[in-house]
């Protein structure tokens, strides 16, 4: 069965701050709409007091041809919450949901197989963020290390400025912030392009100026539209696209990267033994 479908929802997301003020009001009806209404563009102008012009303009900026493309792409995903659905918990499964289908829209796995091609070839990796982004860093360090990859996670900001000046060809730098605005990850993101490294930002917002200092800008969804939004983890899209490269580039000579994540976990499980004999000696 086919659960994901695309929506245009993380499209219109990613059109929004290149949108006039009008236009910005028809993508807050488009996101935020939970009713079957009558979507013709006449209706559609009439209750949000715009022009049918406007909406074209609108459905174009957002990469569609012209209003009727995109409302036929709109009505083949909206779905009108079932009655039965209800409840806080019901409420945080559904966001969820949402945030799965938003990354289907958006991953691009072409990418994704660059980024793997990048990882196998590294000589060494860094992965960098603040806050909630450092956690996801730090995750990324964890899962990587266990199949061979010579990777490490900065969170301090002092570390993240230090260790720009270290880079080179032979380094690849993953830089985390959703809002592609923290500044930390942004210097050791430019300083390691300067000095030959490929770099890597994972982020909610894509803007055309980071290409100048980004080989690879990777959009995950935006927590920012969403009606829990608020509650749900900001690591949560984040750990998804981390979780898609990690599997693209396991299958890069699956079986000597199988090996290692064994060796890694029988090394874990017999330190831990030896541990638990020591103490069961102290306990006699």
């Amino acid at each position: 069965m086919e659960y994901y479908i695309k929506s245009v929802v993380p499209v219109i997301e990613r059109n929004y701050d290149k949108l006039t003020a009008v236009e910005k009001s028809i993508a807050d009806f488009f996101i935020h709409n939970q009713a079957k209404v009558d979507f013709s563009s006449k209706a559609v102008a009439d209750r949000l007091y715009v022009s049918e012009a406007s909406l074209s303009r609108f459905a174009q900026k957002c990469g569609y041809r012209g209003y009727r493309e995109f409302m036929y792409q709109y009505e083949m995903t909206f779905m009108a919450e079932s009655d039965s659905m209800t409840g806080n918990t019901r409420m945080i499964l559904n966001t969820y949901q949402e945030l799965l289908n938003k990354t289907y829209q958006l991953v691009d796995e072409e990418q994704i197989s660059r980024i793997a091609h990048y990882l196998s070839t590294a000589e060494r990796v860094l992965a960098c963020g603040r806050g909630s982004s450092g956690h996801a860093a730090a995750e990324m360090e964890m899962r990587f290390m266990r199949v061979g990859v010579n990777i490490d996670s900065l969170r301090d900001n002092d570390l993240i400025r230090m260790r720009a000046v270290f880079q080179g060809k032979k380094s690849l730098v993953f830089g985390i912030s959703i809002s592609s605005e923290t500044e930390d990850v942004l210097y050791l993101l430019r300083e390691s392009h300067r000095r030959g490294a490929k770099t890597v930002l994972i982020t909610a917002r894509s803007e055309d100026k980071l290409f100048e200092y980004c080989t690879e800008v990777v959009q995950v969804p935006s927590l920012a539209h969403l009606n829990q939004g608020h509650v749900i983890s900001p690591q949560f899209p984040i750990l998804i696209i981390l979780d898609i490269i990690y599997s693209c580039y396991s299958e890069l000579d699956k079986r000597t990267k199988d090996s290692l994540h064994h060796n890694t976990l029988e090394a874990l499980s017999n330190s831990r033994a030896k541990h638990e004999t020591k103490e069961e000696a102290y306990d006699y």
